[in-house]
C-alpha cells in the first residue's frame, strides 16, 4: 500500500525534496558559524542531493521516450543517479573527517576512511566502465532502464563505505552531543535498510529519497546544535555578567556600609545608627509598595544619609549635653556636605538625594531648603521617618532611650508636620508589629526570651523576661539550688510583678521614668512578700500532707517550684507550691487599666528549667473572689445608653447604633488616671453586622476613628478615606492630651450622600472626616463607641 503511494507520487516528493536540499544549501551559503571546510563540505551535500534527486526524476520522466531527447536524457540521468549516489557518501566521509579533526580532537582520522575513500575511487571508476559495458545496467529498445548481472556490485560498494562510516561514527560518540550522534548514524545506517529494501523493489527510489531526506536531516541538526551551543555560551556569558555583577554590587555594598561604619564611628552614641535607619527604610519601601531596585536604593541612601557628619568636627559631635544655637547651625551643615561628596558618583544620584534633603519636614520648617510636602524627594521622606525613630530609641549623650509608646506618639504627633502621613502610618504599623520591642538600639544585644537558666548573684543585678499575666492563666516552673558556695533558705528565687511601658523591669529612677515602670509586689518563693503599689493582699497558706517526687530532698539537690497567675481586671490571684507548702496570693490591684508582667530574679541562686506556659482557655469574669471595690470613673449620669469604663485598648464596647442619615452621636469623654499617651482616647468603630453587635454574626469593620486623628488601617478591599486637619484651637499634643484628662465633650456626626458615608467630629481643635464608600454593598452598617483608657458618659443619640 505504502509503496504503491510512493510510486504514484514520488516524482512530485522528488521535486519537493529537491527545493529543500537547494534551499539547505542556500542557508548554508551565508552560515558564518561553521568553518570554512565544513561549510563546502555541508554546501556539497546538499547540492548533490538535490542534483541526484533532478537526475532521478528526469530518469523517470524520459523512461521509455524513444526520441532522440529521451535517449539522451535516460543515459545522462542514470549515470548521474549512480555516480552522486557514490559521491555523496564520499563527501559525508571528508564531515567524518573534519568533524574526527576539530571535534573529536584526533591528529587524523582513522585509517578506516581512507580505505573507504580508495573504495569510492574504485566505485567511480566502475560507473564509468559500465557506460561502456553494460556490468550495472542497459537499456532495451523501448530507451528503458534494465537491471544487468553485476548490479548488485554497485549496491555493495556504498554498503561497505556505509560500514567503515557507521564504526567511526560509534568511535566518535563521547565527542559528540545525542542530537548530532543520531544525525550522522542515520545518515549512514538508513540508506544502507533502504539500499536493501530497494534491491526487491523495482521503480521506487526508497534510497535517494531517504539520502535526500538524511541531508536535509543532517544540516538542520547541525543548525540546531550551533543554536544550542550559542545559547551554552550566551548562558556562560550571562552567569559570568551575573557574578560580575553580584561582584560589584558586593563592592559597592560593603563599600557602602564600610563608609557608614566610619561615619558612625565618629559618634560613640550613634555607633550602629546608619545601618539601622537603612533597615527601618528598606522595610518602610517595601510595605510602601515599591519595586526591588527602588526598595535597594532607598537602603543605600538611607546607609549614606549621615556621610557629611565627616566634615563636622568631633568636638560638636560628641559633645556631652545638647548643643548651643552656633553648633546646632554648623552640624546642620552635614546634609550640605553629604551632598556635595555623594553628588560626585554620578551613577547613583540617589544618594546625594538622601543624604541632602533627610532633614527637610513636610510642613516646610525643615532644613537645608525648608522644603514642602511632596516637594521633599520620596527617599528622604521615607529616611526622615526612620532617622527619627531610630534617634528616639538610640542612646544619645543627654538622655537614655525613649520607651516604644512614646516613641510611637511622637511619630504620630509628627503626621503631616515632621513626617510624610503615608511613612509615618508605615512606621507606627512596624512598632505596632515590634512586641517583643526589640526594633530598637538596646534590644538587639540579648535575647532572654530563649533563656531557661540562670545564676543570680544578687536581687535585680538580672531578671528574666516579663511574661505578661492577663485572664487566661499562666503556669510558671523552675528548679533552683544556692548557687555555688552558698547555703541558707535565703538563696532563693524571688517572683517580681510589675508594669513598664517596655515589658522590661527597670531597677535605676531615671528608666522607671521614662517607661513608667510600676512594681506592684514581690513574691519570694519561700511565701514571704514585699508589697508595692497595690489596694489589699490576702494571703492564705495550706500545708500538702503528701510531698510529690519532685519536691524537694534537700536544699543541696535544689526545689521545684510551681507558680500560677491570672488576673481578671483589677484583681489578680498567684498560687505557689514550693516543697510541701502552697501559697494563695490575692491581689486588688492599683487599677484594671496598667498591664502586669512577672519576672524572676534572686539572690545566690542557679535557676535552671525555667519555663512559662499560658492556656488557651480564659476564666470567668467571677473566677477571683473580690477583696476590694472595683474602681469606676463612670458614676455619673447616664444618657440613651449605659456609660462605659475602657480600662485598655478596645476592652469595652457600646451597643452597635444604626446608622442614618443625620445620626449624631455625643458623649463625655475623660481619660482615666492612667491614661498618659495620645491615643488614650475614644474611638468610634464603623461595622456590618447580622445581629448589630461589635464582633457579632458576619462582622466586618469597616474604619476604626480615633479621636487623636488616627484611622486603624482599615481592610484593603474597603474604600475608606480620612481627612484630619488641626484649627487654630490645637496647641499642641500635650494641651490635646491635658484636655482629655480633664474631660471633654464629643459630638459625631454621620451624613449618607448615595453610595457614601461622610462622618465628621472635630475635638480639641483636630477635625476629622472619614469616607466611607460602599460601591454597591446593601450593609446595614452600625456606629459603635470604645476607645483606650477612658471613661465615656452621658452618651446620647
Amino acid at each position: 500500500m505504502i509503496l504503491d503511494l510512493l510510486r504514484t507520487y514520488q516524482l512530485n516528493i522528488m521535486l519537493i525534496l529537491c527545493g529543500m536540499c537547494g534551499m539547505m544549501a542556500f542557508m548554508a551559503v551565508f552560515d558564518r558559524s561553521k568553518n570554512a571546510r565544513r561549510k563546502r563540505l555541508l554546501i556539497s551535500i546538499e547540492l548533490t542531493s538535490m542534483f541526484l534527486l533532478l537526475s532521478d526524476r528526469f530518469a523517470y520522466i524520459f523512461r521509455g521516450d524513444v526520441s532522440r531527447l529521451g535517449y539522451y536524457m535516460v543515459r545522462i540521468s542514470n549515470f548521474l543517479v549512480f555516480f552522486l549516489t557514490l559521491f555523496i557518501i564520499h563527501v559525508f566521509s571528508l564531515y567524518l573527517i573534519d568533524l574526527y579533526e576539530n571535534e573529536g580532537g584526533y591528529e587524523k582520522a582513522p585509517k578506516r576512511l581512507i580505505v573507504s575513500e580508495v573504495i569510492f575511487t574504485i566505485g567511480e571508476i566502475l560507473i564509468v566502465i559500465s557506460q561502456f559495458t553494460g556490468i550495472y545496467y542497459t537499456f532495451d529498445d523501448q530507451n528503458r532502464y534494465q537491471r544487468a548481472d553485476g548490479y548488485i556490485i554497485c549496491f555493495a560498494m556504498p554498503f561497505i563505505i556505509s560500514i567503515i562510516q557507521m564504526t567511526t561514527i560509534v568511535q566518535l560518540k563521547k565527542k559528540l552531543n545525542k542530537r548530532v550522534f543520531w544525525s550522522l548514524f542515520f545518515f549512514t545506517s538508513l540508506p544502507v535498510f533502504a539500499s536493501l529494501v530497494q534491491v526487491f523493489t523495482y521503480g521506487v527510489s526508497l534510497n535517494n529519497m531517504t539520502i535526500a531526506i538524511l541531508s536535509i536531516t543532517l544540516f538542520m541538526s547541525s543548525l540546531i546544535d550551533l543554536n544550542e551551543s550559542v545559547e551554552r555560551a550566551n548562558k556562560i556569558e550571562m552567569d559570568y555578567l551575573k557574578i560580575e555583577q553580584k561582584n560589584i554590587h558586593a563592592l559597592f555594598e560593603q563599600t557602602a556600609e564600610a563608609l557608614a561604619s566610619a561615619i558612625d564611628a565618629k559618634d560613640k552614641y550613634t555607633r550602629g545608627h546608619s545601618a539601622r535607619v537603612a533597615e527601618y527604610s528598606r522595610e518602610i519601601a517595601i510595605r510602601a509598595g515599591m519595586n526591588e531596585r527602588e526598595v535597594e536604593e532607598v537602603f543605600f541612601a538611607a546607609l549614606l544619609h549621615d556621610v557629611g557628619k565627616i566634615g563636622i568636627a568631633d568636638s560638636i559631635i560628641n559633645k556631652e549635653g545638647k548643643l548651643t544655637d552656633e553648633e546646632y547651625a554648623e552640624i546642620k551643615k552635614h546634609s550640605d556636605i553629604g551632598a556635595h561628596i555623594l553628588g560626585n558618583i554620578t551613577k547613583s544620584p540617589y544618594l546625594a538625594v538622601g543624604a541632602h534633603y533627610h532633614h527637610e519636614r513636610y510642613d516646610g520648617r525643615g532644613y537645608p531648603e525648608g522644603l514642602k510636602g511632596e516637594d521633599i524627594p520620596q527617599i528622604a521622606r521615607i529616611i526622615a521617618v526612620a532617622d527619627a525613630y531610630d534617634a528616639m530609641t538610640s542612646k544619645r549623650s543627654y538622655r537614655e532611650t525613649i520607651p516604644q509608646q512614646k516613641v510611637r506618639e511622637e511619630i504620630v504627633k509628627g503626621f503631616g508636620t515632621q513626617f510624610d502621613p503615608k511613612y509615618a502610618d508605615i512606621m507606627m504599623h512596624m512598632i505596632d508589629q515590634d512586641l517583643e520591642y526589640e526594633m530598637q538600639e538596646s534590644a538587639k544585644t540579648t535575647d532572654e526570651g530563649e533563656r531557661n537558666e540562670f545564676i543570680f548573684e544578687s536581687l535585680d543585678t538580672e531578671f528574666s523576661r516579663g511574661v505578661l499575666i492577663e485572664d487566661s492563666p499562666v503556669t510558671i516552673t523552675m528548679h533552683s539550688k544556692p548557687a555555688a558556695g552558698f547555703a541558707g533558705t535565703d538563696n532563693i528565687p524571688t517572683l517580681v510583678f510589675y508594669d513598664a511601658l517596655d515589658s522590661r523591669t527597670h531597677v535605676s529612677d531615671e528608666k522607671a521614668k521614662d517607661f513608667f515602670y510600676t512594681e506592684y509586689l514581690r513574691v519570694r518563693l519561700d511565701g514571704k512578700v514585699e508589697e508595692g503599689e497595690i489596694r489589699k493582699l490576702l494571703h492564705e497558706t495550706t500545708e500538702d500532707k503528701v510531698v510529690s517526687n519532685t519536691g524537694h530532698s534537700s536544699m543541696k539537690a535544689g526545689t521545684d517550684y510551681e507558680i500560677s497567675c491570672v488576673r481578671v481586671k483589677d484583681h489578680m490571684l498567684i498560687t505557689l507550691k514550693n516543697s510541701n507548702m502552697t501559697h494563695k496570693y490575692t491581689v486588688a490591684m492599683p487599677d484594671a487599666t496598667r498591664f502586669c508582667y512577672a519576672a524572676v530574679t534572686g539572690k545566690n541562686c542557679h535557676v535552671t528549667r525555667l519555663n512559662a506556659h499560658v492556656s488557651d482557655e480564659t476564666v470567668q469574669a467571677d473566677y477571683i473572689p473580690r477583696i476590694a471595690e472595683e474602681i469606676n470613673y463612670i458614676s455619673g449620669p447616664e444618657g440613651d445608653l449605659p456609660n462605659l469604663q475602657i480600662d485598655g485598648w478596645r476592652k469595652s464596647y457600646s451597643a452597635g447604633i444604626p446608622i442614618a442619615d443625620g445620626l449624631k452621636i455625643s458623649f463625655h469623654s475623660k481619660s482615666l488616671p492612667t491614661a498618659r499617651l495620645v491615643w488614650h482616647c475614644p474611638f468610634i468603630s464603623i461595622f456590618s453586622a447580622s445581629d448589630g453587635k461589635p464582633f457579632g454574626e458576619d462582622y466586618h469593620e469597616y474604619a476604626l476613628l480615633r479621636l487623636d486623628g488616627e484611622l486603624w488601617e482599615p481592610d484593603a478591599n474597603d474604600d475608606v478615606r480620612m481627612i484630619v486637619d488641626h484649627s487654630e484651637e490645637f496647641v499642641d499634643w500635650d494641651k490635646w492630651k491635658e484636655l482629655n484628662r480633664e474631660g471633654i465633650d464629643c459630638e459625631v456626626s454621620f451624613k449618607i450622600r448615595g453610595e457614601r458615608i461622610i462622618i465628621t467630629t472635630e475635638n480639641g481643635g483636630i477635625r476629622i472626616t472619614i469616607v466611607v464608600n460602599l460601591h454597591g454593598e446593601e450593609k446595614a452598617l452600625f456606629a459603635s463607641i470604645t476607645g483606650d483608657q477612658c471613661a465615656i458618659t452621658s452618651i446620647h443619640i
